[in-house]
């Protein structure tokens, strides 16, 4: 959950070393983290970009998680009751409520990212500029709604996105390239 806020806007390698700032001062927990200075929690984050917004972002969805009785509460909830109450939350918006919701509890809902709006808008199967609602929807009809399937699938179009299907694409490297309608602008 810590590290779906944290990615917001950043790489993921640096969420890594922010997460590992947090072990390593002892603060990988919700009391913790509320319990820790601004200064304090924003150092710690500091290598995920935007440190101190995710600081406040950080200690409002520990606060929230507390204030509903802790994560197995949490657990019990509807997935859309669920949903609802991320999206609640200071700083947490679809793409990272559905992230939680998938990684951390087990739910199966698509996550929609840049990687997946460049990916398939690239292969011409959207815009890339529909409602994040929409896209999800697309996605869920059309693959089993298993968390495995989910996780896997999104995994999948995260790695080609980050080492071929980049912002500056490999095309030339793309297993995809007979099916892309991107690859005569590479």
């Amino acid at each position: 959950m810590v590290g779906a806020i944290l990615t917001q806007n950043t790489a993921w390698s640096n969420v890594e070393k922010a997460i590992a700032n947090l072990k390593t001062a002892h603060c990988l927990n919700v009391d913790k983290i509320i319990n820790t200075t601004h200064e304090d929690l924003a150092e710690l984050l500091r290598p995920s970009g935007y440190f101190n917004i995710k600081t406040k972002r950080l200690k409002a969805f520990c606060e929230w998680l507390v204030s509903q009785g802790g994560e197995k509460v949490v657990a019990s909830y509807e997935t859309d009751d669920m949903r609802q109450a991320l999206l609640n939350v200071y700083g947490v918006g679809q793409e990272t409520a559905d992230d939680i919701l998938l990684y951390a509890f087990d739910r199966p809902v698509f996550v929609i990212d840049a990687y997946t709006r460049r990916l398939f808008s690239r292969l011409g199967v959207i815009t890339g500029d529909e409602k994040y609602e929409d896209l999800s929807q697309l996605f869920e009809s059309q693959l089993k709604a298993e968390v495995t399937v989910y996780s896997e699938y999104h995994a999948l179009i995260v790695l080609h996105a980050k080492d071929i299907c980049r912002a500056k694409p490999l095309c030339n490297q793309c297993h995809l390239s007979d099916k892309c309608a991107y690859i005569n602008e590479c």
